[in-house]
């Protein structure tokens, strides 16, 4: 009798699902992806692991590990890797793509508005308000990846370093990312469980086993390729991304802004480990200071869009891509121009994530459990939180004071505040987002809404201009 009830218990498994079926519940995630990479994640997991049971708690969180060690969008990348793993490359592109589409639009729109309108009062008092708010979010992140990353004296010793390396001096991000990368693999090889754990975590309910879901524990057909195959699946990947680069360097020659635009992005999504809040501390720091697209303040606005569209986060160097053209329209007009350069920016920043999936994701299929690829992640995630904290403090010192002025000492060059120079309204705005985030649990789209209108309100009361 008590036998049967426990079988009883035991969920059975869901009904295969066909990839039309598969579109709307991806279209359905698009869509409620809000929050950066935290809350699209968390999304993915409600749904695809709690709800749907279409993968299992252990599957879903190998294939995070391996799209946090990439380039680029991890949250991006996870779904396409999830709808790779349901119905082979034709899912992950649905998946993927569908992942992207919401926020392009979305930003897109907010671009023409900005540069149409962004000199207004009214619209400079609504994106005050958003940036206020993107500090506070931006701390949050910190401390959520800190929290599940730093659980040890060397995870925490790791962190420290990297925001040391970054902040100070200036060490190139991918060379971080690298050296936590191998300390991490070579800690795990000698068993310590130093960098044991990590990543941004899912969801503290009851474990979905993987042989209780749709997908299972086995290894679907697709992750046993030919050598043929693989080849096949890097060379038409690689053309979708390179062939337009070329393109541009041909015709336009290395210095035009299209050009410059195809190739910085190209070159940021081969090099920007550690996810969305990592990439962006590196695209402000070579859009803002080495290629002058945009100011700090304007890469701060950007971010506030980002925030309140859903989708990857990193849909804000579409905005990056518009303002550069924009300002360099050669024998175009700005808007076409600045239209065309965003959706440049979007095309060489996204390709390559799919070409990391669907290359790599049968190969990563055959070490779920390999401890030495789960250190070298966890030491990683540690080091992504010196870097995320680099960007908080970034985007502090821009939000809080109106001049910042550069400090250089031996091998030390970091960028301080003016303290005279601090902006009260910045302040006192920063501050309320933080205890609406930290202390009443406010969510993302509602701070942003509160900052928004408190800016609205301040430039109505004549506190802003």
């Amino acid at each position: 009798m008590t036998a049967v009830m426990a079988e009883a218990a035991i969920p059975a498994r869901p009904e295969p699902v066909t990839l039309v079926q598969a579109f709307w519940v991806w279209l359905r995630i698009a869509m409620l992806s809000f929050g950066g990479p935290a809350g699209q994640i968390a999304v993915m997991h409600r749904i695809l692991v709690d709800e749907k049971r279409w993968i299992g708690e252990q599957r879903f969180l190998h294939a995070l590990n391996y799209c946090m060690l990439l380039p680029g969008p991890e949250a991006q990348q996870l779904a396409t890797y999830i709808g790779w793993l349901m119905h082979r490359t034709k899912g992950g592109i649905v998946a993927g793509v569908l992942f992207v589409i919401p926020g392009a639009v979305a930003i897109m729109a907010l671009s023409w508005v900005y540069v149409l309108y962004g000199r207004v009062g009214i619209v400079s008092a609504l994106f005050f308000g958003l940036k206020c708010a993107v500090l506070a979010i931006v701390l949050q992140a910190v401390v959520r990846i800190g929290g599940r990353a730093l659980k040890s004296t060397p995870a925490r010793a790791l962190a420290a370093s990297a925001f040391v390396l970054i902040f100070f001096v200036s060490a190139p991000f991918p060379l971080i990312v690298l050296g936590a990368g191998l300390i991490g693999w070579w800690s795990a090889r000698q068993g310590s469980t130093a960098f044991r754990g990590g990543g941004h975590g899912a969801s503290s309910g009851a474990v979905v086993a993987d042989a209780d879901t749709l997908l299972g524990e086995e290894l679907p057909v697709h992750a046993r390729p030919t050598w043929a195959e693989t080849m096949r699946t890097a060379l038409v990947w690689l053309a979708l991304w390179l062939l337009p680069v070329a393109a541009l360097l041909i015709v336009l020659g290395p210095d035009d802004v299209f050009s410059r635009i195809a190739t910085f992005f190209s070159t940021m999504a081969m090099v920007t480990f550690g996810g969305a809040y990592a990439v962006l501390a590196y695209v402000a720091q070579q859009a803002v200071e080495n290629y002058g697209w945009l100011g700090p303040k304007e890469m701060l606005d950007g971010l506030g869009m980002a925030e309140t569209t859903p989708g990857p986060l990193i849909i804000v160097l579409q905005f990056v891509g518009f303002l550069g053209a924009y300002r360099d329209p050669g024998g175009l007009s700005p808007l076409v121009a600045g239209t065309l350069g965003g959706l440049l920016a979007t095309w060489v920043t996204f390709v390559p994530c799919f070409l990391w999936i669907f290359l790599g994701a049968p190969f990563i299929e055959r070490l779920r459990g390999n401890a030495a690829v789960a250190g070298a992640l966890s030491a990683i995630t540690a080091a992504v939180v010196g870097v995320v904290l680099n960007l908080a403090l970034w985007f502090a010192l821009h939000t809080l004071f109106r001049e910042t002025m550069m400090i250089a000492a031996g091998p030390f060059r970091f960028g301080a505040p003016v303290l005279t120079s601090i902006d009260p309204a910045a302040l006192a705005l920063s501050l309320g987002a933080a205890y609406a985030i930290f202390m009443t649990r406010a969510g993302v789209i509602t701070t942003l809404l509160a900052t928004s209108a408190a800016g609205l309100t301040l430039y109505g009361a004549g506190a802003i201009r």
